[in-house]
């Protein structure tokens, strides 16, 4: 078995890439998932998951409990009654005490207690009038992703934060019965009904050290949390744009984060050079570090759930582009170099010490 484990999902279905502790030479597997779009997956418990939506073939979950030598998926219960609205895709997966969960659109949760064999309805983030707005035909973003992200506190499993593409982050402390917007802090540039919600919420990370601390790059500025989203701080200044996608938090150090801004307007792509930004201050302060990383015509683009860690003594770092590469780093990000090139599009990396 390999020390390292970092899946890879892209437009046309799943890599597998695995390495020993010293991260220098990589094995790259895949396609996995017959070329299906690969929108977030996970590994847990000896088994992959991973969220795919083909516009041929519908919405389904991909399991394999071998490191991707044989594969099944289902979408039994994945689905919303024929009065309601249309399941488009499977955008987000998190596992809790057995229980696997996806985010879905239209915006929704589901769960599955037999590792993805058969789904139920959980959840569809009930907190009015957000909902109403957010279930809208046609009011999604870009992307019609619906939940994009769910986690859970360590502590008590009932309570729980969405992220609901577009309108922000939504609590409940009931293990989805009520919910309640958890928002306050956050800045949006652009008119609100009602400044409790309506705000574009990128990617939240936990620091594993202490479950209390968020961090979130959105749409208008990078905030953090010390008490599990209950108030925001921005901590923006410093870095060389208010808009990114993807963040990640240190698996050993609750201070310490990284980001890759890009450019706020339409390219949506690094400014020409490739640089990842560290904070080991909670982001009171930030250095880039660019060593080993391309610093000429580099406009590459890095998706929310495009960045990831490893949690071996000294961190792994790890990031896919939307033109198929992917950059790591075996040293907390001192150095880096591309270990796969040529894939798909990438739209989520999850690493993994196994």
């Amino acid at each position: 078995m390999p020390d390292v484990l970092v899946l890879v999902g892209t437009r046309k279905g799943l890599f597998v890439l695995q390495s020993d502790e010293q991260r220098r030479d990589w094995e790259v597997r895949g396609p996995f998932c017959e070329g299906w779009p690969i929108f977030h997956a996970i590994y847990d418990d000896g088994t992959i998951y991973a969220a795919a939506a083909s516009d041929w073939h519908g919405t389904a979950i991909w399991r394999s409990s071998d490191l991707g030598e044989t594969w099944e998926h289902s979408s039994e219960g994945l689905a919303y009654p024929e009065d309601g609205p249309k399941l488009t895709k499977a955008s987000s997966l998190m596992k809790v005490n057995g229980t696997l969960y996806a985010g879905v659109h239209e915006p929704g949760i589901f769960q599955s207690a037999d590792g993805g064999l058969t789904w139920s309805y959980f959840s569809g983030v009930e907190y009015e009038p957000a909902r109403k707005a957010f279930m809208k035909p046609n009011s999604s973003p870009p992307g019609d992703l619906g939940v994009i992200a769910l986690w859970n506190h360590p502590d008590d499993p009932q309570r729980m934060i969405a992220n609901v593409q577009g309108f922000g982050l939504f609590m409940t402390p009931d293990g989805g019965t009520t919910w309640e917007p958890r928002n306050k802090g956050f800045r949006a540039d652009w008119p609100q009904e009602d400044p409790d919600w309506q705000y574009c919420i990128h990617k939240v990370v936990t620091s594993p050290v202490d479950a209390e601390r968020l961090y979130t790059q959105t749409h208008v500025g990078m905030y953090r949390s010390s008490d599990w989203g209950g108030t925001w701080e921005e901590i923006t200044p410093g870095l060389p744009s208010e808009f990114g996608f993807p963040a990640v938090a240190h698996p050993h150090e609750r201070d310490t984060l990284f980001l890759i801004p890009v450019d706020p307007n339409h390219a949506r792509s690094t400014p020409g050079r490739l640089v990842v930004y560290r904070s080991r201050d909670a982001g009171d302060s930030w250095e880039e570090l660019t060593n080993g990383l391309p610093q000429e015509n580099a406009f590459l683009g890095v998706l929310r759930e495009g960045a990831s860690a490893d949690t071996l003594a000294e961190p792994g770092i790890y990031f896919g582009t939307t033109t198929g590469q992917v950059f790591a780093s075996p040293d907390a990000g001192e150095s880096w170099s591309e270990v796969a090139t040529h894939l798909p599009g990438i739209a989520s990396v999850e690493a993994y010490a196994v």
